[in-house]
């Protein structure tokens, strides 16, 4: 199963640290956020967990909830968060999915549908695949994707730089152009009239080409 841009994320029950979960009630009306992981005990994820929860308070106030998963059981997580905590000064403060069934990773397309067995006995090196982000709206839309290599960090702050994008574009009709952020100038969307224009933005907007009209970022 290949996922895009607005599928609706798929649903799933599981076990977390934090009790079971229907993955869609869970989300209820927030934004979420989900993160893969091949194997626990695995180092580059040790510092990805670590500053997803010191991030944790940014997703908050963008009304965002984070989960996380790992392709090994609960009680496995529950001892990695000592290490993590130990390492990286903070432990998880979201909960993290168990995945030893290999059904969510192949459910959302990490893993191929036809891999066989439990995540007893496999590698990091097996479950390399398993390392995506999914940025999910409370309409249950995919809004974004990102996959990683196994020796690659992610970049959690642009994930959060990418979601007030999704935020702002989402209310109004507007795209954000390279490399922006909160605060800094938008663009009119190209769905957008000029006449139509006028009416939301009464003082006018820049425009270095006919199809590029900026303007400062709308606050309401």
């Amino acid at each position: 199963m290949t996922l895009q841009i607005n599928d609706i994320a798929p649903d799933f029950e599981a076990e977390t640290t934090e009790g079971r979960i229907r993955f869609h009630n869970w989300i209820g009306d927030s934004w979420a956020v989900l993160f893969s992981h091949p194997k626990d005990f695995t180092p580059v994820c040790t510092t990805e967990l670590g500053y997803m929860a010191k991030l944790k308070p940014e997703f908050d106030r963008r009304s965002t909830k984070i989960i996380g998963l790992s392709v090994d059981p609960v009680d496995s997580h529950v001892k990695w968060a000592n290490d993590i905590k130990e390492t990286q000064g903070v432990a998880p403060n979201y909960p993290m999915i168990g995945d030893t069934d290999l059904k969510i990773s192949k459910l959302y397309g990490m893993l191929p549908a036809g891999t066989a067995g439990t995540a007893a006995g496999r590698t990091p090196a097996d479950n390399q695949t398993v390392r995506n982000v999914f940025v999910i709206g409370p309409d249950k839309k995919i809004k974004l994707i990102i996959v990683y290599p196994m020796s690659t960090g992610r970049n959690f702050d642009e994930v959060l730089r990418v979601l007030d994008s999704l935020q702002l574009t989402a209310k109004h009709k507007v795209s954000t152009p390279v490399n922006w952020k909160r605060g800094e100038d938008v663009i009119i969307s190209g769905s957008v009239t000029d006449e139509d224009a006028k009416k939301i933005y009464p003082a006018g907007w820049k425009a270095p080409r006919p199809y590029i009209r900026i303007v400062p970022q709308p606050r309401a």
